[in-house]
């Protein structure tokens, strides 16, 4: 194996947090050789080096000693152990000598290469789609999250029983030698694990019927969404905190928060806009995790304007913005619709001079409909552009309305600061109050019935 460089003194057990789950792990990452004379292009994938550091960074994210990684290469996938014969030898004893408890495999392993493996090394083996699981049971403190985290974990665990449980059958049915064996633990615990996962089905529903409700009441407040998206640790929640103020937790690891955070945040032009930070991204997010977050993804799915948060310091970006567009598409969003969808390049603050001036100029040769933002959640650089450019995405669809009213009534300016965004007031010569508002095409046609004197305007406010 291909080990990397480490620290010697991690080799020595250290004790976890109370109440973590944690232990002395090896992570292995197997790629595929490519034939030689091939080079890496821009289709074939992140490097195994880049992998297996995030793959490490996973298993550290849930408080894991991790004394050994590398990479393995192979030709070709062993059906019962995933990995060649030799090879697996070979780790055997490397798992003892370190020791090792644990042993992640950074790949999709069936249920039957992950029984072989595990008796081969006496460790217990976890693979890519587990190892996140575990993070996000980790994780999620709501309701929701915890529901939602748990249907994801009984969905992969009722793939992965194994006939382990032949002694426990039950008694046999009918008489003789003619009954069949009764009902096996391999059975009862599929069945024990489709009733919970029915149960959890039922009371998921309930959550989903509750937040249509309350997204049904924030609809009828005239506050747009704009919602975070991006590759794990790309820096959302930092930028969430910087724009609404907020103290969500925000941590270089992977994953740091998952529950979706909602809160106001001021644009330029006083109005106000609902900022949703929502759990970041990861390259092959398993199946079950897409299906079962898309509830709490309908932030972004019903947002106006979508955020996408890129690393732009990370060697990878590239490749972690092709995963997260991925996401998007399997959530029906278009990740070309640069009318709804703003590219955020935040971490600019981590560029050397040479990296910053070569970014200025990839930026400068796009066009301007698709030039990203550079950012800085830290330092603030950047975020006055940032919120411009949201509150011009936001009017792009709004009526803009003039209004004249008497400026003793205040209950039609009260509704219009409720149910409008009021751009500009300015008092006649005669008195009256003459009010320019922006609303939602939604809301034009209750606008014009409850003031009937209101007159479309033929251009758009300029801030």
């Amino acid at each position: 194996m291909e080990t990397r460089r480490r620290d010697i003194t991690r080799d020595q057990p250290v004790l976890p947090p109370a109440g973590s789950a944690s232990g002395r792990a090896m992570v292995i990452e197997p790629y595929r050789r490519q034939p030689p004379g091939r080079r890496r292009t821009a289709d074939a994938g992140r490097s195994p080096a880049a992998r297996l550091e995030e793959a490490v960074g996973l298993a550290r994210a849930i408080d894991l000693d991790v004394v050994q990684a590398g990479t393995v290469a192979m030709t070709d996938i062993r059906p019962a152990t995933f990995l060649g014969r030799g090879k697996v030898d070979e780790l055997a004893g490397l798992v003892a000598s370190l020791p090792a408890q644990l042993v992640v495999m950074d790949c999709a392993i069936s249920p039957v290469q992950q029984r072989n493996l595990e008796l081969a090394w006496g460790a217990k083996v976890l693979d890519r789609t587990g190892l996140i699981l575990e993070i996000f049971g980790r994780r999620a403190h709501t309701r929701e999250g915890a529901l939602q985290v748990e249907h994801a974990h009984l969905t992969y665990q009722k793939s992965r029983l194994v006939r382990s449980w032949t002694h426990l059958e039950r008694q046999r049915g009918g008489f003789g030698f003619l009954g069949g064996p009764g009902e096996t633990q391999l059975e009862a615990d599929r069945r024990v694990i489709e009733e919970r996962i029915a149960r959890i089905e039922a009371e998921l529903d309930r959550v989903k019927r509750t937040r249509r409700l309350h997204r049904a009441s924030r609809k009828r407040v005239p506050y747009p969404i704009v919602a975070l998206v991006g590759y794990t640790n790309a820096g959302k929640s930092s930028l969430f905190n910087r724009l609404t103020r907020a103290r969500v937790l925000e941590a270089d690891m992977l994953f740091a928060t998952l529950d979706p955070t909602l809160r106001a945040v001021a644009l330029p032009h006083g109005t106000k806009a609902i900022l949703s930070d929502t759990v970041g991204f990861i390259s092959e997010l398993p199946t079950m995790l897409v299906a079962a977050f898309r509830a709490t993804l309908e932030e972004v799915i019903e947002a106006d304007v979508i955020l996408h948060v890129r690393d732009v310091s990370h060697s990878e970006t590239e490749f972690q913005a092709r995963d997260v567009e991925t996401v998007l598409c399997e959530l029906d969003i278009d990740p070309n619709d640069r009318t709804r969808l703003i590219e955020v390049w935040n971490k600019i603050d981590l560029l050397g001079d040479e990296r910053r001036t070569q970014i200025a100029n990839i930026v400068e040769r796009r066009e301007p409909e698709q030039r990203p933002l550079l950012v800085s959640a830290v330092t603030g650089e950047g975020l006055d552009s940032l919120t411009a450019e949201i509150e011009t995405r936001l009017a792009q669809n709004r009526v803009v309305f003039e209004l004249v009213l008497d400026p003793a009534d205040g209950a039609s300016v009260s509704w219009l600061y409720r149910n409008a965004e009021v751009m500009s007031q300015a008092v006649h010569e005669d008195g009256r109050l003459a009010v320019t508002v922006r609303v939602d095409p939604a809301k034009a046609g209750t606008l014009q019935r409850k003031f009937s004197g209101a007159s479309q305007s033929s251009t758009p406010f300029q801030c």
